[in-house]
């Protein structure tokens, strides 16, 4: 092969990634971000609609636009002001994120990794599995099983349905509405 053949072939590279790159890329995003304290831009990388869905089953086609919308605001705010320093703790001593190979299903992705972490007290091996929905600019996440509990699972089950069954859609953003507000303190940058 020409040198410059050899040099464009290099070149071009980053365009042949594979499922695993376009997959695992808005992960690393987030994992970058957060470790950084960069949570606005961490948040640009879940996919508010599909865990809105998620999280009110039947009742997220029953909100008016205003209201899923409100909803997805606060959902982000206060995941990353309840989850978002907690994680950054545990990243304080990463060593490494490894990628398995992604299962793709249509538009959607499941995608599982081992987190490393190096404490110099205690070494630790998370296993963790992201659940992502491919769009116009990409895949962003839906969510996150650690040691195989559901992120979203949890938080629907405990928190939302209970809600629900009480006020419905008016009662769920004013709880929310009221937890943003005692959380003011935590700056989201």
């Amino acid at each position: 092969m020409r040198p410059l053949a050899a040099a464009a072939l290099v070149l071009a590279l980053p365009a042949f990634a594979g499922p695993r790159d376009d997959v695992s890329k808005p992960l690393k995003v987030i994992v970058n971000n957060v470790r950084y304290g960069k949570d606005l831009a961490a948040l640009k990388s879940f996919a508010g609609e599909e865990q809105g869905r998620f999280l009110l089953g039947d009742d997220w086609a029953r909100g008016s636009d205003a209201q899923r919308k409100e909803f997805v605001e606060l959902f982000h705010q206060l995941f990353a002001k309840i989850a978002f320093p907690k994680i950054r703790k545990n990243f304080e001593n990463l060593d490494t994120v490894i990628y398995d190979e992604p299962t793709l299903t249509g538009d959607k992705a499941s995608i599982a990794s081992t987190i490393l972490i190096n404490h110099p007290m205690k070494k630790q091996e998370l296993k963790v599995k992201y659940d992502v929905v491919k769009g116009p600019g990409g895949y962003r996440v839906i969510d996150v099983a650690v040691l195989g509990d559901s992120m979203l699972q949890g938080i629907r089950d405990d928190q939302i349905r209970p809600i629900m069954k009480d006020g419905g859609w008016d009662n769920l953003l004013k709880l929310m509405r009221e937890k943003n507000a005692e959380l003011k303190d935590v700056v989201l940058k």
